[in-house]
């Protein structure tokens, strides 16, 4: 299942961390943060695509505390 979502990040680089750590997430086949457009676009498995998505916003904020996703 492939997902978009708004967010909001502060800095191009920090996108760039959280798309690094959102992408070693079991489950999660690919993943891509856009600074520019303020959005994330995830592919993962549809059985837990609820619970994967729970550990992508967990490390998204260990990367930028301030970081939102918008689910």
């Amino acid at each position: 299942m492939q997902k978009k979502f708004k967010m909001e990040v502060d800095c191009a680089n920090c996108a760039a961390k959280m798309e690094e750590a959102a992408k070693k997430v079991d489950g999660v086949k690919n993943v891509s943060i856009s600074f520019m457009a303020q959005k994330m676009v995830i592919e993962a498995d549809d059985e837990r695509f609820d619970a994967i998505m729970k550990e992508v916003v967990k490390v998204c904020k260990k990367v930028e505390p301030d970081c939102e996703i918008y689910l």
